[in-house]
């Protein structure tokens, strides 16, 4: 039987609840996953090693969210980012697409919601392999 590996998650918010929430329901889903709260930590784990989707908040103190998408899809371009934020404008949401997002999602928003934009990435990266 040909097991795929699990689909690894970096989730980045600088709100704790949000990381909280959202972990146990990734990891109910079958996804290996990493959270951070501070920015330039989750960088640091950015450059050891590679993740098959990042979500990101774009408003954090040190390295903010479109930095932090701008410096993923350097190193990895592969990388599919999710941006989640309580500051959605059209200007946002547009420099996001420019730099390569895979969805935007307002906050507050539903835990469905982000777990199908990842189902989507796992989608995609399937058909791709075949």
């Amino acid at each position: 039987m040909d097991k795929q590996p699990k689909m690894r998650v970096l989730i980045l918010d600088d709100e704790p609840i949000v990381c909280k929430r959202m972990k146990p329901s990734f990891e109910k889903a079958g996804y290996e996953v990493e959270t951070f709260t501070d920015s330039t930590l989750a960088l640091e784990r950015i450059r050891e090693q590679d993740f098959d989707v990042v979500i990101t908040d774009l408003k954090m103190e040190k390295i903010d969210g479109m930095r932090f998408l701008s410096e993923v899809k350097k190193r990895t371009p592969t990388t599919e980012v999710i941006v989640i934020t309580g500051f959605a404008t059209m200007e946002t949401a547009k420099e996001s697409f420019q730099k390569g997002v895979f969805d935007f999602v307002a906050k507050p928003f539903k835990m469905s919601e982000i777990l199908d934009a990842v189902r989507r990435v796992e989608e995609k990266r399937r058909a791709a392999r075949l």
